[in-house]
């Protein structure tokens, strides 16, 4: 079963932390990672693309890539927190940025597959609840010098310790997924960098990246670059057919994610006013097309506020990150 640990590459350019060198690769994700065969090729895609996808044990397999990179940041999309224990969530996380030499991003979520909840052997009803004391632990645990103590609804630890410090103080930047406007707000007013689907359209990305900042000007915090990131699908086509080609593997990958969200939650990948277009195949919620299709989009993108696109290529294809690397990034290399 996988725990829910899913991890991307959040391609930054933020000034580096003192242990830390700035990055300044691209990102990719790709599809979920098997068998031993499966990890090697993965390892090599990675090394090729400094990047990862979705995959279980991810703490494990980023470590293992922070030995393996230099420069690109690794983090997750997301952890889901009801299902862990936070002592050691907060010891593995300060761990992993402490070998990274600063470069971990940590991404969170509170889940909302009933699958997976059942899985684990815990209620969803309780979801808000066993995220919220969590983090608010975690928290606590990366700010707090010498021992303390905790005692929640769910969890307590008495006279503990948590080791070792991370690299960036107090902790690594902190990203939290969301979608509807309500959940974007909560995210802003609890101190979250933003994860946006790669599923909506882009009208509704740029709706949502109005509403983040908005709630930020209410709050009085400022906006950073760096501080919203959006899922793109990395779909690169030459010819007609290789664009009818390109939405049949689309529509196949968004129906295993809609089969994933049967359930409460399956309205997330149905109901545009909340998350994503009903045609969810929409050539508009991905980058899928020619090169100068895709600059376009990316454009509107960045035109909408966006400046971090993690890219999710279902192929895992060395060839179309050498042609996304060659033939669309040099459109943005002045930025």
């Amino acid at each position: 079963m996988r725990n829910g640990w899913r991890s991307a590459i959040l391609p930054r350019r933020d000034k580096p932390s003192s242990c830390a060198q700035p990055a300044t690769a691209a990102a990719t994700q790709t599809s979920v990672v098997g068998d031993s065969l499966g990890y090697r090729k993965y390892i090599d895609y990675v090394l090729l693309a400094e990047g990862v996808g979705q995959l279980s044990a991810s703490l494990n397999f980023l470590s293992y890539l922070a030995g393996r990179t230099q420069r690109i940041r690794l983090g997750t999309a997301v952890v889901v927190l009801p299902w862990h224990n936070p002592a050691l969530l907060a010891e593995q996380v300060a761990t992993l940025d402490l070998l990274s030499d600063g470069r971990l991003d940590f991404g969170v979520g509170k889940g909302y597959r009933q699958n997976e909840f059942s899985g684990f052997c815990v209620p969803i009803e309780e979801a808000t609840e066993r995220f919220e004391e969590t983090m608010a632990f975690l928290r606590k645990a990366w700010s707090t010098d010498g021992r303390f103590s905790h005692h929640g609804q769910r969890w307590h630890f008495d006279n503990i310790v948590i080791e070792p410090r991370a690299c960036q103080q107090p902790h690594p930047p902190l990203w939290m997924g969301a979608g509807s406007f309500e959940s974007i707000k909560r995210a802003a007013r609890g101190g979250f960098n933003l994860l946006l689907d790669q599923i909506a359209p882009v009208d509704l990305i740029i709706e949502r990246v109005a509403v983040y900042k908005a709630e930020l000007q209410r709050l009085g915090r400022p906006y950073r670059p760096g501080m919203i990131a959006v899922a793109r699908a990395l779909q690169i086509i030459e010819t007609e057919a290789e664009r009818e080609q390109a939405h049949a593997l689309r529509t196949k990958v968004l129906r295993a994610i809609g089969d994933l969200a049967r359930g409460p939650g399956a309205e997330r990948y149905q109901n545009i006013g909340s998350h994503a277009d009903p045609n969810l195949a929409s050539e508009e919620s991905a980058l899928l097309g020619t090169r100068e299709e895709i600059v376009a989009r990316l454009n509107k993108l960045e035109a909408g506020g966006v400046d971090n696109v993690l890219l999710v290529d279902p192929t895992g294809s060395p060839s179309a990150l050498s042609t996304f690397a060659e033939g669309i990034m040099p459109a943005f290399a002045d930025r």
